[in-house]
Order: C-alpha cells, then sequence, then structure tokens
C-alpha cells in the first residue's frame, strides 16, 4: 500500500513515521522527501531508517520504505510554502498511476492544506475530487467512517449556497447508487440499509421549510427503491443519526457540515475518510494539518493508524 505524507509543514510526515514501529501485514511505501522525514524524525526524537523504495525488496520492522519525492523548498514545521504545492500533487498523481497498475493494493492519504495549494494557482478543492479528475471518475462519493457509523457525503467541498442547486434527483440517483455498490462490494455488506436526510430543517415540514424535499430527494429514493435498493428518507437530520431512525448501514447527507460534525463527534481521532466510486481503494485520516502542533510530538495517529487498517482491510475483501 502507498501513502502520500501530506502537507510537509504539518503533521503528515510525523503521522508517517509513527508507522515504522507497527507490525502491519500489508507492505507500506511513503511518497516523501526522504531528507525531511529524517529531519523530522531527529527533530522528534524518532528511531527510524529511511530506506529508498524497491518492489523487489520488503521492509522491516523499525524502517520506512519511501518513494522519493524532493520538496523544491525545505520543509519548516507550521510555515506554509506554496512552492512545494506542485510537488505534493505529483506524488499523489504517482501514487494514483501505482494503484491503477496493481503495483499498490491501496492508497492512504495525508492531510494537505488546500488553501496553500490554491496559493499556488492551483485550483485545488480537496483530494476527492483531485483523485476523481486523476482517475477519470464522474461521481465520488465521500464516506466517513467511525466504529459502525457511516456517513456519506451527497455533496462535498461546496459552499453551502450552492447545495440545493447541486443535490438534484438524477445525482441523489448516482450518489446512492454507488453508495449501495461499495457498501455490498467493498465492505461485504449484503443489501445494506441506508437512510436519507432532508436538506431542510424538519425535511421541509411538509414543504413550509422548503419543497427540496419532497420535490426532489423523495424521488430520488423512490426511484432507488423502485431499483430493489433498502432505502429510507428523507428523515430529518437530528432523527436520522438517532436510534428511533433503526438501524442503518449508512446514513446519506446531504452535505458536509451536516455529516461530519456526528462523525467527528462519535470518533474523532479514530474516524476515516473513504473515497466511494474510485477504481482504486482510498482511505484518508479525518483530520487537517494541524499546523499549529506541528513538530511538536503532540499528533495523535490515530485516525492514521485506523486509515492504513482499513485500507488493508478493504485491499485484502477486494
Amino acid at each position: 500500500m502507498v501513502i502520500t505524507a501530506g502537507e510537509p509543514a504539518g503533521i503528515g510526515p510525523e503521522l508517517c513515521l509513527s508507522l515504522a514501529h507497527t507490525d502491519w501485514a500489508s507492505q507500506l511505501v511513503i511518497i516523501a522527501d526522504p531528507d525531511m522525514l529524517s529531519e523530522r524524525a531527529e527533530t522528534l526524537g524518532i528511531n527510524v531508517r529511511i530506506r529508498e523504495y524497491d518492489a523487489s525488496e520488503k521492509g522491516t520492522a523499525g524502517e520506512l520504505r519511501v518513494l522519493s519525492q524532493h520538496l523544491e523548498s525545505p520543509a519548516v514545521c507550521g510555515e506554509l510554502n506554496a512552492t512545494n504545492s506542485r510537488v505534493l500533487l505529483k506524488g499523489l498523481e504517482r501514487a494514483v498511476s501505482g494503484c491503477v497498475s496493481g503495483e499498490f493494493s491501496a492508497l492512504i492519504t495525508a492531510p494537505l492544506q488546500k488553501s496553500v495549494i490554491n496559493d499556488a494557482g492551483v485550483n485545488f478543492t480537496g483530494h476527492t475530487e483531485f483523485l476523481a479528475e486523476l482517475t477519470a471518475t464522474p461521481m465520488p462519493v465521500m464516506l466517513l467512517v467511525a466504529g459502525e457509523l457511516r456517513v456519506a457525503l451527497a455533496s462535498t467541498h461546496l459552499p453551502l449556497s450552492e447545495v440545493p442547486g447541486y443535490v438534484t434527483r438524477d445525482r441523489l440517483v448516482e450518489v446512492l447508487t454507488i453508495l449501495q455498490r461499495d457498501l455490498t462490494g467493498k465492505f461485504g455488506i449484503a443489501n445494506p440499509r441506508i437512510l436519507v436526510c432532508g436538506l431542510n430543517p424538519h425535511a421541509g415540514e411538509g414543504g413550509h421549510l422548503g419543497t427540496e424535499d419532497e420535490d426532489v430527494i423523495a424521488p430520488a429514493i423512490a426511484i432507488c427503491q423502485n431499483n430493489g435498493m433498502h432505502v429510507h428518507g428523507p428523515l430529518p437530520a437530528d432523527t436520522a443519526f438517532t436510534p428511533t431512525a433503526g438501524p442503518a448501514d449508512a446514513i446519506l447527507a446531504m452535505y458536509h457540515d451536516q455529516g461530519l460534525p456526528v462523525v467527528k463527534y462519535a470518533g474523532f481521532g479514530n474516524a476515516v475518510n473513504v473515497t466511494l466510486g474510485l477504481p482504486i481503494i482510498r482511505t484518508s485520516v479525518d483530520h487537517g494539518t494541524a499546523l499549529d502542533i506541528a513538530g511538536l510530538g503532540r499528533a495523535d495517529n490515530g485516525s492514521m493508524i485506523a486509515a492504513v487498517a482499513m485500507a488493508a482491510e478493504l485491499a485484502a475483501r477486494k
């Protein structure tokens, strides 16, 4: 499996370093600047061997196999540098090509800083959209997993004002179809039960608080039900996430901040971001770059450990 180390000024590199002393069933390869990793290891007092990746050799405990991607400028903890942005994206491209070719069984990503990539003149809204473009995937679906809680998003990194126009009937049918297919194919859940949140408070309150729930979401659910899918809703979001809604293999939220706060409250530090719909397996941590604590030895690697473990599980099932 291949791991991209993320924003070099953030905690991604140290999360990768923390993996060296865990006994993984799958071989891990880190795409990063080896000098940057060595410097961060020295700063943190981490005893780790950095070895250049060779596909014909296996790694051993206490070392990291690194596919070198040298930075344009030295990394300084907590200080963003736009000159390194294009190198980081090239590393992602290399990781994806390796997954598509079968060289790597899965991709795990440490967090990137979207703002500094945009400062470099690259229109970058996030890993999900970038990976979709690289793999010619028309509809990626973001799924957050915290234990038994799985929350998918009908829209991802959009301004809230654009969500109602983005969430169309046809798009919802496509998202639900991908969600159902990957819950079955990647997670091994037969006939998954999916709950769908409404867009408006109280799922529109019969049209008094918005018509999207009746005019868009309900017809999309009906189409999926007619296709044999176990889909229910639209439910008020404050009901869908409670026991009164009944068991669910996944819940579909309409927008980013409708679903993610629940997942992060339920399992922050141990949740995993999985991109569905791609021709490759991709998992990620559930947090950002944490520039303020980079290099201080305070980064919690729980989500990275969970992301690697889930990638290995999905790859084994595939």
